[in-house]
């Protein structure tokens, strides 16, 4: 009998557990596999005593519908540079992939399946450089990762935000107010943009396009007659002004250097200083992107991934991972999937369609 590993890491997504449904549900057609999911990323598996789960058609069914993973995540302890204290107070990274790879195939594992985006797909390609037989699926509400049209997730924290936003819209008219909502997107800003588009905002700014404060009041106040008058932003969490720095905090140990949020509050003041006289209200929406059950949209291409994935496993075609490119699934190698980051392009038809609509990008 020959066994599978599943691993769900980095942040929650909605539509984790469909691929995972997926994934069980094509092995269990086969006589010859069993499947296991290790919690917590491969924490789960590194712990004594291991804390795995077998998987079967039976104990994942209805799953697809719910958001987040059985299996639990974590963005903490990259075991590609696992971060350690020394005695002198210091951090120093260490690879512990080797360590990994051994733990893995000491459990009997013939193969694994790594869920995850770029940070976890890194992860995948060393240890298929390590020897261990990989297989990745890409999942990120960001779509920040580069060969695939889409990642599952993305389209639900987008409807996530647009609902969001269509709710903002009214209030801002009653009370002629600025509403700033801030999104996700540290470093791309896919869901800024594509709410913008959907919910008809005045101001879209993302980390791609550093904006010029004076040419954001000077479009808020053409919304503006005596006073009366509303506008809506949305703004990605990496956006910054030009010349200026992200707004960030300090990361926690584990994870991250840095954590984005409350650019909301910094576009807020800045509007404020730069004489804006208009009523402003802030809201981060924060992980409710991140939560909730998946849309249609991102059930099918999460549940056709989990499928995908699997059958790559039956073919032993390793070091691949799943796309969805032209309406159609296929798969690249991981090394091209994690070669580039997935920006939005300045030039592309989409920013210039959204310019082309009256959106502002405060360049």
């Amino acid at each position: 009998m020959k066994k599978l590993l599943i691993s769900t890491g980095g942040g929650d997504c909605p539509g984790l557990n469909a691929v995972i449904r997926g994934i069980a549900k094509r092995a269990a057609q086969e006589k010859d596999w069993e499947v296991w999911g290790s919690f917590e990323a491969f924490n789960g598996l590194m712990e004594k005593p291991s804390r795995l789960i077998r998987l079967t058609d039976k104990n994942t069914a209805g799953i697809h519908v719910m958001g987040g993973t059985i299996l639990g995540t974590t963005n903490k302890g990259n075991p590609l540079r696992f971060p350690e204290k020394q005695a002198d107070g210091s951090v120093k990274t260490v690879n512990h992939i080797p360590d990994l790879v051994r733990k893995i195939k000491s459990e009997g594992f013939d193969a694994v399946i790594n869920i995850g985006g770029d940070g976890s797909q890194e992860i995948s390609q060393a240890m298929f450089e390590e020897g261990m037989p990989v297989v990745g699926v890409p999942k990120t509400i960001d779509n920040d990762l580069s060969s695939t049209d889409f990642t599952f997730g993305f389209q639900t924290a987008v409807q996530t935000a647009t609902d969001s936003f269509d709710r903002l819209v009214t209030t801002a008219n009653s009370h002629h107010r600025v509403m700033i909502m801030e999104v996700m997107g540290r470093n791309a800003g896919w869901i800024a943009l594509y709410t913008a588009i959907a919910g008809g905002a005045e101001v879209c700014l993302i980390p791609e396009i550093p904006y010029d404060i004076n040419k954001v009041v000077e479009r808020i106040r053409a919304r503006y007659d005596n006073g009366r008058g509303f506008a809506n932003v949305v703004i990605a969490e990496g956006a910054h002004i030009q010349e200026g720095a992200v707004t960030s905090t300090q990361g926690e140990f584990g994870r991250m250097p840095v954590r984005l949020g409350g650019v909301a509050f910094t576009l807020s003041n800045q509007l404020k200083e730069a004489g804006l006289e208009a009523e402003i209200r802030e809201t981060i929406l924060g992980h409710t992107q991140r939560g909730g059950s998946p849309i249609a949209f991102d059930r099918v291409i999460a549940s056709v991934f989990g499928v995908k994935a699997f059958e790559l496993v039956l073919e032993g075609k390793f070091g691949q991972m799943v796309v969805l490119r032209n309406n159609d699934f296929s798969s690249v190698p991981i090394s091209e999937a994690i070669s580039s980051y997935n920006y939005v392009d300045p030039n592309s038809t989409l920013v210039k369609a959204a310019k082309g609509l009256g959106i502002s990008f405060g360049d």
